[in-house]
């Protein structure tokens, strides 16, 4: 009995741990709950809850109005209520979460277990986000959102560093941007469904390149180990490589790689092996929350796919993949925004072997990116902020 006990310690605090994060946490700016005023737990009128803090900052000074971050309802701070629920929970696990001077530390996670370690972002500097880029020069971490300025880069401690992309319908201005990817010269790429077009700055916000009418529908953008740009076209159903000279502002050359995809979205390359993974989203009746990844050879050959049905035949839940990438091994990982999860589908001559690397914490992850020490960083757009995942090995 003391061993069963015993034994079940760790799978307590990690059930403490992710009651913390999911529960005990503002959602907006990220701090833990409490008692003291500025970080209570309010009710809004659509039953989610954020801090006294958030309230006040997202309120109209003299109308009080204000829109639930998550879901946009309105509603006005003066109506918002003490969460009691939330203020008994920190009463009950108040002690538990402090770890005592004299207990013995617990390994959080299983050795080699993906754990959350610090998130930036969060409603208002963040508003739905759709993309995600690491500068391979830098560090930097480069988001596209709904904002005034469209594009924010973040420091590597997720510090705001500097923003550009002006809201407009001028050509360097961006409507709306789908994605962004950051070249080996640290040029910042980005697709703009809002005039269908490719839009190239420099890392200061500099516009240097327009590419319109190359394409009906541009989605997808990455960076490949040659400093060529990949881009999907969601509406015309390809995958094209663009040579640039980004200095100088020039489109040198332009390759359609692929025809016939069934609109897709998201595309990686690795850099390991050069395989590039596209994100199919068939349009049609049934097909709404179905995807199909495929993964082709450096020469264009087709070496893997795997839809969502073949998925739930090796996951209990239905898959929605929303975001492809490739870790440093070569394999071929997904976000999932059914779940929500993300998912490592294995090597693409293995497909599938599925493996789940992140369950917890999620709300709709919708892009993926490995940093150079094998961080994930994961674009959640529900939550407006950027995730920092590490292996944890105990």
């Amino acid at each position: 009995m003391g061993a069963e006990a015993s034994g079940s310690r760790p799978e307590l605090r990690e059930l403490l741990r992710e009651a913390e994060t999911s529960l005990l946490e503002c959602k907006v700016c990220f701090e833990r709950f409490g008692h003291r005023q500025q970080r209570r737990p309010r009710n809004l009128s659509c039953g989610h809850v954020v801090c006294l803090a958030c309230v006040a900052a997202l309120a109209h000074p003299r109308t009080l109005a204000l829109e639930c971050p998550f879901c946009r309802r309105a509603c006005r701070g003066c109506d918002t209520s003490d969460c009691l629920p939330v203020l008994h929970l920190l009463e009950l696990l108040g002690s538990a979460l402090r770890p005592g001077p004299a207990a013995p530390r617990a390994a959080p996670a299983a050795p080699g277990v993906l754990t959350c370690q610090h998130a930036f972002g969060g409603w208002g500097t963040l508003v739905n986000p759709t993309g995600l880029a690491l500068c391979p020069k830098t560090g930097r971490v480069v988001v596209v959102h709904d904002g005034k300025r469209r594009v924010k880069v973040f420091d590597s401690g997720g510090g705001c560093a500097h923003q550009f992309g002006e809201k407009g319908d001028a050509a360097q201005d961006l409507r709306y941007p789908l994605d962004v990817t950051v070249t080996n010269d640290c040029h910042v790429v980005v697709t703009d469904a809002g005039d269908r077009s490719l839009k190239v700055f420099d890392f200061f916000g500099q516009i240097k390149l327009v590419l319109g009418g190359h394409f009906c529908l541009p989605w997808g953008v990455e960076t490949t180990p040659q400093n060529g740009v990949l881009v999907t076209d969601a509406e015309a159903g390809s995958l094209h490589l663009l040579e640039v000279d980004f200095p100088e502002g020039i489109l040198r050359r332009t390759e359609r790689l692929q025809a016939h995809l069934r609109c897709p979205r998201g595309v990686a390359v690795s850099w390991l092996t050069g395989a590039i993974a596209v994100l199919e989203h068939p349009l049609g009746p049934g097909a709404c929350s179905s995807t199909t990844v495929k993964v082709f050879s450096a020469t264009m050959q087709l070496i893997g796919q795997v839809d969502s049905f073949g998925l739930s035949l090796f996951f209990p839940s239905k898959i929605t993949a929303s975001a492809v990438a490739f870790d440093h091994q070569g394999n071929v990982v997904v976000a999932d925004t059914s779940s929500p999860a993300v998912l490592c589908l294995g090597k693409p001559e293995e497909f599938p072997v599925l493996k789940p690397i992140i369950t917890h914490g999620l709300s709709h992850p919708v892009a993926l990116t490995f940093t150079k020490e094998s961080s994930l960083l994961v674009l959640d757009s529900a939550a407006h902020s950027v995730k920092v995942y590490k292996v944890d090995w105990g």
